[in-house]
């Protein structure tokens, strides 16, 4: 089965070139493999796998984010199973076929849950990463944060080189030794091209984009309403950036000239992520761009590190909020549709900062149906995914309710006034109800 599995940085392996099926070859029946999601995700290398289906009773595979559904969940459950820390449609079929499992957790708890001594080990890693550059290392390109560590922890080590993933500058460079076999492969990235803001998201924007300040430290999660947010921000100054993700309207804001990460107090001049999550545009931009580090999870969510930033600004939504500021962004009417992400680390981590704020931005009503989502409660089985000791700022089309130093009762005033009005009197009876 290889050598033994590992801890400490990438390195010390043979990074050997090799054809994809030898690669592959090397997998084991019963192997937990790894493989990088999002933009990322290594298709020859998983399109190989289920061109070996056949040796496997089971295999377990292992993801976070996923754009597009790869190849092998048309055999879910047929030898393949996913285990993920984000629900995505992209998953259907496994679902579907009860071969998912979401776990709910943060995206710091990612290299615990993976490590040799956690409860998911990982034997196998399928990585997808750049050509070497000049001095002969190789880029984990657009998705590095959780990469890097299982890199330096599975046992097998597998990765396909390509001509077309952006070289990234930061944790994203590795030496060839990272890797234990490497195969060439010339094919174009998932992309993931975000919907444009209608009217009512627009002026969620707007709103949630009149709470930053110039020189604030960026954070934002994926989809129209984060994309809205930032273009919003168009005229603010001295802003800095450092989250999960890095988007073409990051782009925008580094271009006219809103970022310039000089009043962070760390990483000064640099955007810093663990993922770049878009299309072609954004992946030409972050290649070889020095204004644009991709790091390691650890740096990218963990409190220590994002403790030391200049006035941290989260701003994320959520599927529900509850009265006394909790909230549910995982589960729609009992389904899992995403998972925590980096919500937790985030929110927390604006608590612990100089000038830190949470920002949590969300229409009044969920679509069609027009249901409320300010909520009474968190009614099981939805999880709390945020507690109420971290609610901060709510924001809908109705305005923006100011959390922190309020007492329950008075929290759920200011949540209702920024309830869709057709379900004020509904809110406002339960609250009654419970007094």
């Amino acid at each position: 089965m290889g050598q033994e599995a590992r801890t400490g940085e990438p390195g010390g392996r043979d990074g050997r070139r090799v054809a994809a099926q030898e690669a592959i070859a090397a997998v084991g029946n019963g192997d937990r493999v790894f493989f990088s999601g999002t933009c990322a995700t290594p298709t020859t290398l998983l399109d190989e796998l289920v061109a070996q289906r056949h040796r496997f009773d089971r295999l377990d595979l292992v993801c976070g984010y996923l754009v597009e559904p790869p190849a092998f969940l048309d055999h879910a459950a047929e030898p393949f199973y996913l285990t993920a820390t984000q629900a995505t449609p992209a998953m259907r079929a496994a679902a579907e076929r009860g071969a998912l499992r979401v776990l709910p957790a943060r995206y710091s708890d990612y290299v615990a849950l993976l490590a040799p001594d956690g409860p998911l080990p990982v034997d196998v890693a399928l990585l997808h990463v750049s050509e070497p550059g000049p001095d002969g290392r190789f880029s984990l390109g657009v998705a590095t944060g959780t990469a890097w560590h299982v890199a330096a922890q599975a046992r097998l080590v597998i990765a396909q080189v390509n001509p077309r993933m952006p070289y990234c500058f930061g944790d994203a460079e590795v030496g060839r030794d990272a890797f234990d076999l490497l195969v060439d492969v010339d094919e174009p990235l998932v992309e993931l091209h975000s919907p444009r803001a209608g009217a009512t998201l627009a002026a969620v924007a707007s709103a949630a984009a009149d709470l930053v300040p110039d020189g604030a430290t960026l954070q934002f999660g994926i989809g129209a309403l984060p994309d809205a947010v930032l273009t919003a921000l168009g005229d603010r100054r001295h802003l800095g950036i450092h989250s999960g993700m890095f988007s073409q309207a990051c782009v925008d804001l580094v271009e006219g000239g809103a970022v310039t990460n000089t009043r962070k107090g760390v990483d000064v001049g640099i955007s810093v992520a663990a993922e770049v999550i878009g299309d072609q545009a954004l992946f030409d931009w972050v290649h070889r761009n020095p204004r644009c580090h991709l790091v390691r999870a650890e740096e990218s969510h963990g409190a220590a590190s994002l403790a030391r930033l200049a006035r941290f600004t989260a701003i994320n939504g959520a599927i529900e909020v509850a009265l006394d500021g909790s909230l549910n962004s995982e589960v729609i009417a009992g389904k899992v549709v995403s998972g925590p992400g980096g919500l937790p680390d985030f929110a927390f981590a604006a608590s612990l900062c100089a000038a830190g704020r949470s920002i949590i931005a969300l229409p009044s009503v969920a679509g069609r149906s027009g249901t409320s989502r300010i909520v009474a409660r968190i009614e099981p089985p939805a999880p709390v995914t945020l507690p109420a000791y971290l609610a901060d700022r709510v924001v809908t089309e109705y305005g923006t309710a100011e959390l922190r130093g309020l007492d329950l009762a008075e929290r759920e005033v200011a949540l209702r006034g920024i309830a869709h009005p057709d379900h004020r009197d509904a809110l406002a009876a339960f609250t009654t109800r419970q007094t």
